[in-house]
Parts: structure tokens; C-alpha cells; sequence
């Protein structure tokens, strides 16, 4: 029979709670071992939860849903602490759950009023049971760090890995293909502002009056410099960032400026998320 030490029963008590001789006992019939120690606890007292909050959650996902007619959308992140769990069953049944509900339900304005709203797909179950149910099962802790709520026009993304999601909002009337294929540019080109006005303004008059005196050195007429200038200033806001100027990724003869008004919109800004970053 293996050795139960006091330190071992110390360990096993900070982890769940529960009494000294309950987990000596638990201990004792897993023969030392932990983690057996726990399922048999786990078998005995219902909603057991081992502490967990103290652990990194480097992994995880951010995922996001729009409703068809790109009248809202959502992002959720949700952070555990390795890989394969990001991509386990019950992890992403979470993440489904929860970005339903915000999507669908009355709203939430923090993470904590959303978990105490019912499951979408899981009649009686609240979103709090089911995280203490996967909790539970994967013995990771989870993290639920952010969630967002965008009106329409608006279309949601996130990247085939999982790690970086993206909402897209504009103004107008149109097909909601473009907003999809703006969101997905966004993910992919990693603009820094969505307009030329969200730039600094002492930064973009600056560089308006550079290349207005340099367009003046050429000696050409007046009446084409506005033009000459105009012409250089989208070539600057492309290179700092702004996502209007920027060639779109899907058809690089376009700005997304240009692609966005040929089919009926205009942008308003947009959400970027990469998990773990701020």
C-alpha cells in the first residue's frame, strides 16, 4: 500500500476543498495518485470543482457569429490552457453556447450576466452549468476574458487556428458578401484604423503640406496639384494603416474604400481581436 503523506493530503485538500480525511481517504484508494484521487471525489460529491484560476491560459478561442441578415454579430474569447482543449468537444460546445446566446438572447453587458443566461441548445441548463460541467470534466481552467455586441450592417470572422477574430461594420444596404470578405481582409492585412480621420490630424497635415510643396516644385499648373496631392495621400494612409485605403485583399485593383461603395457601403470601424492580446 503506498505511503500517504501529509503533504500529499495537504495538496489534495487546497485543490478541492473538501475535508483532511475525506481526501486521505480518496487517496488512499487511488494509491497516492492525484489525479485518481480526484475522479473518486468527483464520483462522490457532486459539482466538485478542483481550483484552478491560478493557472495560465495561454490557449483558447476566439469565436464569433453574425446573424444571417447582418443585423448584429459577436465575439467571445475564451482562454484555457493548452492546445488540444481549445479543440475538444466540450471546449467548443462552450464557445457555441455562449456566442449564440449573446448573439440571440437580451444582451449582456459583462461576462458574469451572460453566464447566468440558459444554454441556446441545452433546455434547462444555464451557461454557468455548462461551464462548471466542462470545467469539471477537463480539469483546465477556463477563462471567459471578453465579450463584444456590434449592431448592423456588421459580419463576423475568425481565422481557421481559432486564435484571432474580427467584426466588420459599415453603413448602407447590400449584399453582405463584402462585409464577410472585408472582415477577412482585416484578419489577414492587420489595418491599424478603419478611416483617414481616425489617423492623428497634426500627422496627416503634415504630410498633406510635404507633398503639396513638393507638387508645387515641379512647376505644374495650380489647377492639378489638389489632384497630384489627393493621389499621394491615399498611398500614405495605405502605408499607415487605414483599412479604406488599402488595396482589398479579395481584388487588389480596388481600395476597400472603392469596393465597399461599389456595393453599397461604407465603412464604420471594425474589431480585431488576437487571443491574449489586448
Amino acid at each position: 500500500m503506498a505511503e500517504i503523506t501529509a503533504e500529499a493530503v495537504r495538496a489534495l485538500r487546497e485543490l478541492t476543498d473538501l475535508p483532511m480525511m475525506e481526501c486521505k481517504k480518496a487517496l488512499a484508494e487511488a494509491a497516492g495518485d492525484q489525479e485518481k484521487a480526484v475522479k473518486i471525489l468527483r464520483e462522490r460529491v457532486k459539482g466538485l470543482q478542483v481550483k484552478l484560476a491560478d493557472r495560465m491560459t495561454s490557449e483558447g478561442r476566439v469565436a464569433s457569429l453574425a446573424k444571417p441578415d447582418g443585423s448584429a454579430a459577436v465575439l467571445v474569447e475564451v482562454r484555457c490552457e493548452s492546445a488540444p482543449v481549445a479543440k475538444s468537444e466540450g471546449f467548443l460546445l462552450l464557445c457555441d453556447q455562449l456566442t449564440k446566446q449573446l448573439l440571440n438572447g437580451p444582451g449582456a453587458k459583462t461576462v458574469d450576466e451572460l453566464m447566468a443566461q440558459p444554454c441556446p441548445d441545452k433546455p434547462g441548463v444555464s451557461i454557468k452549468d455548462l461551464y462548471d460541467e466542462v470545467v469539471n470534466k477537463i480539469r483546465e481552467n477556463i477563462v471567459i476574458s471578453r465579450i463584444l455586441k456590434i449592431d448592423g450592417p456588421v459580419a463576423a470572422y475568425t481565422h481557421h487556428d481559432g486564435t484571432l477574430g474580427v467584426l466588420f461594420q459599415a453603413q448602407g444596404t447590400g449584399k453582405n458578401e463584402i462585409l464577410r470578405d472585408v472582415a477577412m481582409h482585416i484578419a489577414a492585412l492587420s489595418p491599424k484604423v478603419c478611416l483617414p480621420e481616425n489617423l492623428e490630424e497634426s500627422k496627416v497635415n503634415a504630410e498633406r503640406e510635404k507633398l503639396l510643396a513638393e507638387a508645387r516644385a515641379t512647376g505644374k499648373p495650380e489647377n492639378i496639384l489638389a489632384k497630384m496631392v489627393d493621389g499621394k495621400m491615399r498611398i500614405f494612409f495605405s502605408g499607415e494603416g487605414v483599412l479604406t485605403a488599402q488595396p482589398f485583399a479579395k481584388d487588389d485593383s480596388k481600395s476597400v474604400e472603392q469596393a465597399l461603395a461599389g456595393a453599397g457601403y461604407k465603412a464604420s470601424g471594425f474589431t480585431r481581436w488576437r487571443l491574449g492580446k489586448d
